[in-house]
């Protein structure tokens, strides 16, 4: 009976924690959306084979503009994302919630992150010059597929006496090679260098991606603090305000500060 009570109260902190976070990310999303400069806006191209010299083609066709979207929402949206995930754990899906965090898995963490954290890569993935709408959808499925991984990590060792690393490692490499594209576009600017804010935030946002990396490596080693489940959990909700708050302000005080 103790015991319950304890969880109860640990699960009732850990509720009240996610609404709190959950506001903090509706309220950056809506200023952002208040005082973003809409001028800024994100163009999307692709360019497509001119048959006219025959097979094999010489070379890929002039670039074509397919559409273009403000940068302000789009920097909003994946903070919105986040607030509605925390705020659903902590009201009408909070009994989901716990029966899963009982069960050592957090599913609405790893479906959000395949959203939101794919949303982050699109809007560092413009900023580095990658304006290719067929690359950004590759780059996009990418990222969603590592933080799905996630979910499979935790499903998949459910069932397993010891932790099986497949789906982490899996995981590594679907999330690797869309840092590897942007840094080809980065590096290879010609005619001037990206801009401080670029240089910030490839380096802060790399820095906690790897981060999520090591929190879950963290979470199957056991060791410490990390022996309880939930422990993990919060640092799995604090990296993800932390990371879209970093992401978020430099973009805004890079680009979208209206004149």
């Amino acid at each position: 009976m103790e015991e319950t009570t304890t969880d109860d109260v640990k699960f009732k902190k850990l509720r009240r924690f996610n609404l709190i976070m959950g506001l903090f990310h509706f309220i950056q999303a809506a200023v952002m959306l208040a005082i973003a400069n809409y001028d800024v806006k994100m163009m999307f191209t692709t360019s497509y084979i001119d048959a006219s010299g025959g097979f094999p083609p010489m070379g890929p066709g002039s670039a074509v503009e397919l559409f273009s979207v403000p940068l302000g929402p789009m920097v909003a949206v994946f903070l919105l994302m986040s607030a509605i995930a925390h705020l659903s754990v902590s009201t009408f899906g909070y009994n989901w919630y716990v029966k899963n965090l009982k069960m050592n898995i957090n599913k609405a963490r790893w479906f959000e992150y395949a959203l939101s954290s794919s949303f982050m890569l699109v809007v560092i993935a413009w900023l580095c010059g990658m304006f290719d709408f067929v690359s950004i959808i590759l780059l996009f499925s990418l990222n969603a597929c590592m933080n799905l991984f996630g979910y499979m990590m935790e499903l998949h060792n459910q069932r397993t006496e010891r932790t099986d690393w497949t789906s982490f490692i899996f995981g590594c490499f679907a999330g690797l090679i869309p840092w590897v594209a942007l840094f080809m576009y980065f590096t290879g600017v010609r005619g001037g260098s990206p801009p401080g804010f670029v240089y910030g935030i490839m380096i802060s946002i790399c820095f906690f991606f790897n981060v999520f990396a090591i929190n879950m490596l963290l979470q199957y080693r056991k060791k410490g603090k990390y022996q309880d489940y939930l422990y993990g959990e919060y640092i799995y909700i604090v990296l993800s305000l932390v990371a879209k708050t970093a992401l978020a302000w430099q973009v805004f005080s890079g680009t979208m500060v209206g004149s």
